[in-house]
């Protein structure tokens, strides 16, 4: 199986090599067509030149030929690969660069037909007349025989050498860099890659203390990254939570059990009397345990696959006062002053369900809230949701404890006094049945200062 980097380098590099082989391909390609409609050009313009030169050398008083003119032009002609034979007016030969030298310019059309030949280029040699005149009468006609459709000198011949090297250099040195670039971005993609997954590997083993530090200046990376160091933060949190869950609940039953076993050996040995209040007591330890079961039981009911509501239409206002009802007892027990405010809201909800987590809040503010201290509840609505906030001027919680106070198990109570005890499942409990009402529930507190509770429930479309 290849590796990531292995895999990017690989993947970069060909895609540069095919690129830079194919921007080569059109490169030459384009070039060598441009150069032969160039050299096309070329060719052409030189033999209307050399037209032009020997219809200039017929002398019109004379009617005769510059012999010597006519040779030099020839000659120079043929040294440029054309080879010139000049008619006068008569059909006569005035002058032929194959009677003059056949061998140069037997050497000279091989050396042509030879050099096209190694550039691949398909063509022979072919002869042209033109027509020569002076003052609308005609002079002579020359006969130009040349390598077509097009044929490149030495030096032309050089040029397109020179360029192809140049390409091909060109097509070399790019693909070093491609190949440098390719393992620099395969590396620079794979090592926060190979990073995280070490990371992740870790966090498996449960090593929740590796961090993944930003800064790949890519934002997909970074962004897998932060996800991992929240993934651990979670994890580190709820391995907290399993550890705290374990002493919590050895703690809840440790309390009474141990309380319970002294009593009843203590009235097995003889040394009490099991009277009705002793008997009470260990009453009293067997309804500890039975609560905490009780409420292990119904949150993991709660959040069970199994769990459905029953929902319709209800009044939060009516649900609040009814409760708030049933703790009278408690609130006058601590001397609290509570008031209600607010006006009918109806929302669909299960009335048993919504009935227990105002409870289980105002049973806390109650529970945390002094002797002497006030409880506010109101009632509201939004355009879209019905909202009940419970405030109230209790210990109030640390900032720090606020993300945690709705997970299972956590208590902001370290000590379990038991007269605020309970195993910090409650919360959890709101938590639950307000989101599976489709709503939300946030807290917000200072320490010594009270807490303020906002459930929120979406609307009846009644």
């Amino acid at each position: 199986m290849k590796t990531l980097r292995k895999q990017l380098s690989l993947t970069i590099l060909l895609t540069l090599l095919v690129t830079i082989a194919l921007i080569g391909l059109a490169s030459n390609w384009l070039i060598n067509w441009e150069f032969e409609k160039y050299i096309t050009r070329i060719g052409e313009e030189r033999r209307d030149n050399i037209v032009e030169e020997l219809g200039k050398q017929y002398d019109g008083f004379q009617r005769s030929w510059k012999q010597d003119y006519v040779h030099a032009i020839g000659m120079n002609s043929l040294y440029d690969g054309y080879i010139i034979k000049l008619y006068d007016a008569d059909g006569n030969v005035v002058w032929d660069a194959q009677n003059h030298d056949m061998s140069l310019c037997g050497q000279i059309m091989d050396e042509i037909s030879q050099r096209m030949k190694e550039r691949g280029t398909e063509g022979g040699f072919i002869n042209h007349t033109y027509e020569l005149e002076r003052d609308g009468k005609k002079t002579g006609a020359v006969s130009i025989k040349y390598y077509g459709p097009f044929f490149m000198n030495e030096a032309d011949f050089n040029f397109i050498q020179v360029m192809n090297t140049v390409l091909l250099v060109i097509g070399v040195m790019s693909g070093i860099c491609a190949v440098a670039v390719g393992c620099i971005l395969g590396s620079r993609i794979s090592r926060p890659v190979t990073k995280t997954a070490y990371i992740a590997k870790q966090i498996s083993k449960g090593n929740y203390e590796l961090r993944f530090e930003p800064g790949t200046r890519i934002r997909e990376l970074d962004d897998l990254g932060i996800a991992i160091n929240h993934l651990s933060g979670a994890l580190k949190d709820q391995e907290r939570l399993r550890k705290q869950l374990t002493a919590d609940v050895a703690h809840e039953l440790r309390t009474p059990l141990t309380a319970l076993g002294s009593h009843l050996e203590a009235m097995i040995e003889g040394l009490w009397e099991a009277t009705p209040e002793r008997l009470k007591s260990c009453h009293e330890e067997v309804k500890r345990l039975g609560t905490l079961v009780a409420d292990l039981e119904q949150l993991a009911r709660i959040e069970g696959e199994s769990f459905s509501l029953s929902k319709n239409p209800m009044d939060l206002f009516l649900a609040v006062r009814t409760v708030s009802e049933n703790m009278t007892g408690e609130i006058n027990k601590k001397k609290l002053a509570l008031s209600i405010k607010g006006e009918p809201v109806f929302v669909d909800g299960d009335k048993n369900r919504l009935g227990q987590v105002f409870s289980n809040l105002l049973s806390n503010a109650i529970k945390y809230t002094p002797e002497g201290g006030s409880i506010r509840i109101e009632v509201s609505e939004t355009s879209e949701y019905g909202v009940v906030t419970i405030t109230d001027t209790g210990i109030g919680i640390r900032e720090e404890e606020l993300p945690l106070i709705f997970q299972r198990f956590y208590r902001t109570d370290k000590s379990r006094n038991r007269k605020t005890g309970g195993a910090g499942i409650g919360l959890a409990i709101v938590k639950s049945i307000v989101e599976s009402h489709g709503g939300t529930v946030t807290a917000e507190s200072k320490e010594d200062s009270g807490s303020c509770f906002t459930v929120s429930i979406p609307k009846s479309g009644l």
